[in-house]
């Protein structure tokens, strides 16, 4: 399975400016944990609408990965958080989301 970074209309990445600022040790949980999703393990994935999911990460402060599927072999990273920022969290990567769908529909590949 392919994994992609959402990127936005400016060419920027939610989900590495999230993961750029994580330590060391949290870094290394969330890239084993999408290692195995691209590998098809997708435990711990629930859906939070609009075709998006969250994948959790039990550990520390409960991380959370939240993409959408595009196709059957495409996984598109929309952003990360954590448990205590879930609400807020869901919300950007649900407008993250369309705003990818809407700019594949227009033919644009900067929704990549």
């Amino acid at each position: 399975m392919r994994i992609e970074e959402y990127l936005t209309e400016k060419d920027e990445s939610p989900f590495r400016r999230w993961f750029d600022a994580l330590d060391g040790q949290a870094a290394a949980l969330v890239t084993t944990r999408l290692a195995r999703l691209g590998d098809g393990n997708t435990s711990n994935v629930k859906p939070i609408g609009e075709g998006a999911a969250e994948l959790r990460i039990d550990r520390g402060p409960g991380y959370r990965i939240y993409f959408g599927w595009d196709g059957t072999t495409l996984v598109i990273l929309l952003g990360g958080g954590t448990k205590r920022r879930q609400q807020d969290d869901i919300q950007d990567a649900l407008r993250h989301w369309r705003d990818y769908r809407a700019r594949k529909r227009a033919g644009s590949r900067k929704g990549r």
